[in-house]
């Protein structure tokens, strides 16, 4: 059955287009239910005895949640207790226009098989869809169109009764007026929170409710203390003239009552506006999109140099005027000032952190502090507050009244004891965004049947290169290997000189489950003693890895060079290999943990250098990054994705100048005159000075991006000094190198080309994800080494180390172990006793403290332990010993805490 609907729509130049819109109705849709005989079903979800146990329905049930149901409580329908569930089309539209976070769960729970979440296409059957009525708002349509859904279903049902216990369709819903219909329909509804509290078997899932609006005024003061927020229409006609600015928010990690809102503008016109205060930070969330009015030049301020931390004991709303004004501004340049007027996107996601237990008896509302300064404190009610007091929990906010000292939300799940190593790991990873749940069997269903073998149709389509004599060189136990090399000398005296890559893009075709799960993760990422992969492990440690004696399909990068190592052809190929030999033992500058065999804690903990085999394969993999980049951007340059590092503004390099003048000189006119100046930075009897002088270059550095040829006109990679670079190297942990293979692939006509590969908006967006998700594996890595690091000084106890200044700052010197590659800070002001006499100079920098003069690369020694005072926050603490200043230095412990003897895991 076809319906049509014909209406007139205007075009851009004025004129009038008719539109015909052609929607087909069925009769045919299975209702997906077990006690059915009518429609002809393939396959049943829904239970004939769908039990759960409640006080409102003792009988068998299925339900329908409408979409608000859907949108705010999530984290209830992810419970395994829900099951036998009806999701309606109209539903599943809904969600995915207003959330794709939400909507991408749902898609989850439907594809649990055990959780029985039932997909019924109530748009397209004849007897459950309506039109639009004239003057009915699209929202009362849809709840009328799910009514008429779950009246359908409890006739059809019905008519079976005979086979069921009673079994019956219930709606969800948390809008009055939709119930009240409902009800008047003759229709089972009640509200999520009266079903949910009316759950015999699991009373805790009350925890997980969030606040409806109903309730939000339950808990909150009559005083209001933050300004009203605009409507988006008024924010819409603010920002097309002008009067407001939309950014994205970023609240301090030192300042709760200070942030920034980025304006992202056209090229190098992006600005940034502080923000101060809590009325005008207005309940705006680290991440979220704002609106912004600019104050009156008058009133801009500098940003505060107090680090003031949400900590303590919950205050009261009528606190929180008073802390307004306690913010002081250093003699700074004063930046542009504003106010949040509106939120124009909310970026919420579930937070971990851990509980503040009320100090009154029995009260069920307490205070969650995030594992992140950046997010405030959020206000929950919950009945397990003695079993959650001391676990790191996830908290999600469900809003923030005017009339609150701090957001509402709810209890989503427990993830264990705090300071605890699966625990902490998985908060880590959580925080940090990394997708690390288990390959679902949709991904897994693409991966090649075992046992697999090269076939002769393969062999036909690529060189064999299996006589040659390849290796790789890795780390020990590494296991995937996605590089190898060869060199021999040609009859013509001239070298050849292969880098063979793992074919990861042979097993990963565009578009199927793989494919889009490894392009979402992005990148492996390598936690200590842990590794989160971007490819399941049959492909990353074997199929792909170019483990010894075996054959592998590869991509080859060839050249022909002379014997001044000057490229003479370069060529691209497809290719079978047989690696002779793997493993060799390498090592390098990151901090390296030997894990106890048993309960792989951290015992020891050191640095090691570079050997010159490392840097053989590294220049070796950048020239045939550098031959790629070139070759695919010849053939696609509207659509290449390619890397680029921007050069650092002078002002970047102020630091190392200065740190460097009393020594050695330094150029940075470029990144070859930088390079050659730190080569030739060597000072008599002090051999740590060019590595402590190269650690501060690179914290001058920008940040190197992938983005898309055709939406870019500067290539440059600053930090390579090459004109043109790429990532083809390592396809097992690099989404990026996966397109960048397929690529090469089609130029060479070694493999089709599919629509999203030559499609500049598409390859710049996948740049964007790529960019963030490799950004969160450098923190997740380095959270994961800051919380090993406090596992070994925790076993260890207070230590005595060498170390040297990297860094002067007003109050406190930064210092770098050079034996744990470690940075901590020495603070010389103090809460709880006089602080010594102090003087910052900016020239210099020089940091006087009584009559001690400290400066960049001086040598020091410090106590290290860990304060673990703060179970959420531990951190490493660091104390002067020499030189020693009066009533500042720390004296030295008689005695040092024995490390326990154990075994080194080898």
């Amino acid at each position: 059955m076809l319906k049509s609907k014909t209406f007139v729509k205007k075009t851009r130049s004025g004129g009038v287009m008719k539109v015909v819109r052609e929607h087909y109705l069925r009769d045919d849709i299975w209702c997906g239910s077990e006690v059915c005989t009518e429609c002809k079903q393939e396959s049943t979800v829904l239970q004939k005895d769908a039990c759960m146990e409640s006080s409102l329905c003792s009988y068998p049930h299925y339900l329908v949640p409408d979409t608000n149901v859907v949108l705010h409580q999530i984290d209830i329908l992810e419970d395994p207790v829900i099951c036998n569930v009806i999701i309606l089309q109209t539903v599943l539209q809904e969600v995915r226009h207003r959330s794709a976070p939400v909507y991408k769960r749902l898609k989850d729970i439907i594809h649990e098989k055990e959780k029985r979440f039932y997909t019924f296409t109530n748009e397209h059957h004849r007897d459950t869809f309506i039109e639009r009525e004239p003057g009915e708002s699209a929202n009362d349509r849809n709840d009328r169109a799910i009514r008429v859904a779950v009246k359908w279903y409890s006739q059809h049902l019905k008519t079976f009764e005979s086979d069921t216990d009673g079994l019956k369709v219930v709606l969800l819903t948390n809008d009055q007026g939709n119930k009240q219909k409902a009800q008047d329909n003759g229709l089972l509804v009640y509200k999520c929170e009266e079903y949910v509290k009316s759950l015999i078997a699991n009373p805790e899932l009350v925890d997980r409710l969030a606040l409806s609006s109903d309730d939000k005024n339950e808990i909150t003061s009559s005083k209001v203390l933050f300004p009203e927020h605009l409507p988006l229409s008024r924010i819409q006609t603010g920002i097309k003239s002008s009067s407001f600015l939309q950014g994205t928010f970023r609240a301090s990690r030192d300042n709760y009552l200070e942030a920034t809102v980025f304006v992202q503008g056209e090229g190098e016109d992006s600005t940034e506006v502080l923000i101060q205060g809590l009325q005008n930070l207005n309940r705006a969330v680290h991440q979220d999109v704002v609106a912004v009015q600019l104050l009156p030049r008058s009133e801009w301020v500098a940003p505060s140099s107090v680090v003031l931390q949400d900590e303590g004991t919950a205050k009261d709303d009528e606190d929180a005027e008073e802390e307004e004004g306690k913010v002081t501004a250093v003699e700074a340049a004063r930046k542009p000032t504003g106010k949040v007027v509106g939120i124009i996107k909310r970026n919420w996601r579930p937070f971990c952190g851990m509980l503040n237990v009320s100090q009154i008896k029995e009260s069920t509302r307490h205070l969650f502090t995030p594992a992140d300064r950046r997010i405030p404190r959020i206000r929950i009610e919950t009945r397990q507050a003695s079993t959650l007091s001391g676990q790191r929990i996830m908290v999600a906010i469900d809003g923030w009244p005017k009339d609150s000292r701090y957001p509402n939300g709810h209890f989503v799940r427990s993830l264990g004891g705090a300071g605890e190593k699966d625990t902490e790991e998985e908060v880590l990873l959580l925080e940090h965004d990394v997708p690390h749940q288990a390959f679902s069997q949709a991904v897994l269903s693409f991966l090649p049947k075992m046992p697999w073998a090269i076939t002769p149709e393969d062999m036909m389509k690529r060189e064999d290169l299996r006589p040659l004599t390849v290796c790789s060189v890795d780390p020990p136990g590494c296991t995937d290997i996605d590089d190898a090399l060869h060199c021999r000398e040609l009859e013509n005296g001239n070298l050849e000189v292969g880098v063979h890559i793992a074919d990861v893009s042979h097993f990963i075709r565009p578009g199927n489950a793989l494919d889009k799960e490894a392009a979402n993760r992005g990148t492996t990422v390598y936690l200590c003693g842990k590794r989160i992969d971007m490819v399941p492990e049959l492909l990353s440690s074997n199929l792909c890895s170019l483990r010894s004696n075996v054959d592998r399909l590869a991509f080859s990068c060839i050249w022909e060079i002379n014997h001044k190592a000057e490229i003479l052809k370069t060529r691209f190929t497809k290719s079978v290999i047989n690696s002779k030999v793997s493993a060799l033992t390498l090592s390098s500058l990151e901090v390296r943990f030997h894990m106890d065999s048993e309960t792989h804690d951290p015992i020891d903990l050191q640095t090691k250098e570079l050997m010159e085999t490392n840097s053989m394969v590294e220049e070796f993999m950048l020239l045939a990054n550098i031959s790629v980049a070139q070759k695919i951007y010849d053939e696609f340059s509207e659509c290449a994705l390619l890397r680029k590092h921007p050069a650092p503004p002078p002002s970047n390099y102020d630091i190392l100048i200065k740190a460097a003048k009393s020594k050695v000189k330094i150029h940075t006119d470029s990144a070859k005159a930088l390079a050659d100046s730190l080569d030739a930075a060597k000072v008599d009897g002090f051999p740590y000075f060019n590595t402590l002088l190269r650690i501060l270059a690179t914290r001058c550095m920008m940040q190197a991006v992938y983005f898309c040829s055709g939406m870019d006109s500067d290539f440059h990679h600053y930090g390579l000094a090459s004109p043109i670079y790429t990532h083809f190297t390592s396809p097992i942990r690099r989404y990026a190198d996966i397109i960048v293979h397929r690529l090469l692939a089609v130029a060479i006509g070694a493999d089709t080309t599919y629509p999203d590969l030559m499609d500049k908006h598409k390859q710049s967006a996948l740049c964007n994800n790529l960019n963030y998700r490799h950004k969160m594996s450098q923190y997740a890595q380095r959270a994961s080494v800051a919380f090993h690091t406090q596992l070994f000084f925790k076993s260890r106890g207070i230590l005595n180390e060498e170390g040297f200044v990297l860094f002067v700052r007003k109050n406190a010197i930064i210092v770098l172990i050079p034996k744990f590659g470690l940075e901590g800070t020495v603070f010389f002001d103090s809460k709880d006793k006089v602080s010594p006499n102090i003087v910052f100079e900016e020239e210099g920098p020089t940091l006087s403290v009584e009559q001690h003069k400290f400066h960049i690369f001086d040598k020091v020694k410090v106590t290290i332990s860990l304060d673990d005072s703060n179970i959420q926050h531990q951190k490493i603490r660091m104390a002067l010993i020499e030189p020693v200043i009066p009533g500042v230095s720390v004296p030295a412990p008689d005695t040092e805490r024995p490390a326990k003897k154990q075994k080194l895991d080898h």
